[in-house]
C-alpha cells in the first residue's frame, strides 16, 4: 500500500486514541468561517470590547480588519502590558537532529530531500548545551527532525535531562508522542511542548503530507492534548502561514488554543507564527500572500484573542519587525540562533531546516530589548 493511499483521517498502528471533541468543533469552526462577511462596523465593535468572543476573532482576522491594525495595535499593547508588563523572554533553540520520516512537500528537513543529514551525540549535545548556557540563557528549545528511529524517545529523554543540569525551562519540538511517552520525557525535565497543525485544511493537509506519519492528521491535532495529560506545564500552537489560506489557518489555530484552555484552565498557552521561509533545494513554495502586514495583523488578532497567552517571534522574520513586535504583542523572543544540527560549540553534523533573517547574539538581542525601554528576563520559572 503507498503511503497517498493512506486516508490521513485515520490512525496507524501504534498511535495513541484521544477521547476529546476538540478536533470535532475546531473543524465545525473553521468551515463556518467566511472572512468576507465581516463590516468595518463588526471589526468596531470588537475593538471597544473588554473581552474579544469567537466572533469578534474572526472579525479580526478578516481583510475588512486591515485599515484598523493602528488601533488593534494599541489595544493589544494595553493588554500586553496589563497581562506582561515590560517582559520579554529570551530563549534559543538546539537542533539535536535533522533526520525525517517524513515526506513534507514545504520543509527542508523532507525525507526525500537530498541533504546533510546528522544527529548529536550525548556528548556533544552537552557541549552545545554548555556553550548556549554561557550566553546567559536559562530557556532551552530541543528540536530534532521527526524520526522515531533516528532521534529514539529515550535518546530525546538522555538530552532532556542533560539540558535540565543548564537551563531553568526545557521545551521540546519533535514528532507527537502518546501520553505516556510526554509523561517519561516530563518526568526527564521537559516542561513545555510545540506542535503546529501547518495547517488546519485537511484537504490541503494531504496534499503536503505525502509519506511518514505526520500524514496522519488526528494524531497530530490532539498532541498538545496529550502532552497536557502527561503532566506538560505548557503548550504551543500554530501554522505555518502561507500554506493555505492564512486567515482561516490562524483562525483555527486559535480557535484550537482557545478550546484547550477551556478544557486545561492550569495550563500556559502560547503561539508561535512561522511563515513559509526558503530552504536548500526548494525554488517552488513562497508564502501566499503573507506579507508583513498581514503578518502582524494574524499577531494582534491572536493577542486580542487570548491576552494571557505567550506569543514567539522567530527569526524567520527580520530584525525591525521583531524589534516593533515586541512589547507590542510578541513576548517571547529567541536569539543566537543556529538553524542546523549543532554549530554552538561544535561543528555543524547536519543541513540547515530553513534559512533565518535575524541571525543576532544574545547579547545584541539583549540590548535591542532594553533600548525600546523592555526588560530581557532570561528566567519566570525555578525548578524545584
Amino acid at each position: 500500500m503507498s503511503s497517498l493511499s493512506i486516508n490521513s483521517m485515520e490512525y496507524l498502528e501504534g498511535m495513541e486514541r484521544t477521547d476529546s471533541d476538540i478536533l470535532e468543533k475546531v473543524i465545525s469552526c473553521t468551515q463556518k468561517y467566511d472572512y468576507s462577511k465581516y463590516t468595518a462596523d463588526d471589526v468596531k465593535k470588537a475593538l471597544i470590547k473588554t473581552k474579544i468572543s469567537a466572533e469578534d476573532y474572526a472579525a479580526l482576522l478578516s481583510p475588512t480588519a486591515l485599515p484598523y491594525l493602528e488601533d488593534m495595535a494599541r489595544k493589544a499593547l494595553s493588554q500586553t502590558q496589563k497581562h506582561f508588563g515590560n517582559a520579554v523572554s529570551l530563549f534559543t533553540p538546539l537542533y539535536l537532529a535533522n533526520y525525517c520520516e517524513n515526506h513534507c512537500t514545504y520543509c527542508g528537513f523532507n525525507a526525500e530531500n537530498r541533504i546533510s543529514r546528522g544527529a548529536l551525540s550525548l556528548s556533544e549535545a552537552e557541549e552545545e548545551l554548555k556553550a548556549i548556557a554561557a550566553t546567559g540563557l536559562k530557556e532551552i528549545l530541543l528540536l530534532t527532525g521527526e524520526s522515531r528511529h533516528k532521534s529514539g524517545l529515550h535518546y530525546i529523554g538522555a538530552c532532556i535531562q542533560l539540558a535540565a543540569k543548564y537551563f531553568s525551562a526545557v521545551g521540546i519540538e519533535i514528532y507527537p508522542l502518546n501520553t505516556e511517552e510526554y509523561t517519561y520525557l516530563h518526568e526527564c525535565g521537559a516542561d513545555f511542548v510545540s506542535i503546529y497543525q501547518e495547517t488546519y485544511n485537511t484537504d490541503k493537509y494531504a496534499k503536503v503530507h505525502l509519506k511518514g506519519p505526520k500524514r496522519i492528521f488526528p494524531y497530530r491535532f490532539h498532541a498538545q492534548e496529550r502532552a497536557l495529560l502527561g503532566g506538560m506545564r505548557g503548550v504551543s500552537f500554530g501554522v505555518l502561514l502561507g500554506l493555505d489560506d492564512f486567515r482561516k489557518d490562524a483562525f483555527s489555530a486559535g480557535m484550537h488554543a482557545y478550546f484547550i484552555q477551556q478544557k486545561f484552565p492550569h495550563a500556559e498557552i502560547s503561539f508561535s507564527t512561522p511563515r513559509l521561509r526558503p530552504y536548500i533545494n526548494n525554488s517552488v513554495m513562497s508564502p501566499n500572500d503573507v506579507h508583513e502586514k498581514q503578518l502582524l495583523q494574524v499577531i494582534l488578532a491572536y493577542r486580542l484573542f487570548m491576552p494571557f497567552a505567550g506569543i514567539t517571534i522567530s527569526t524567520r522574520e527580520r530584525s525591525g519587525f521583531r524589534d516593533h513586535i515586541i512589547g507590542m504583542a510578541a513576548t517571547k523572543i529567541s536569539a543566537g540562533v543556529k538553524v542546523g544540527v549543532g554549530g554552538h560549540n561544535t561543528k555543524e553534523k547536519g543541513d540547515e531546516q530553513f534559512e533565518i533573517s535575524d541571525s543576532r547574539s544574545v547579547r545584541q538581542i539583549h540590548e535591542m530589548i532594553l533600548s525600546r525601554g523592555l526588560q530581557p528576563v532570561y528566567i519566570d520559572h525555578i525548578r524545584i
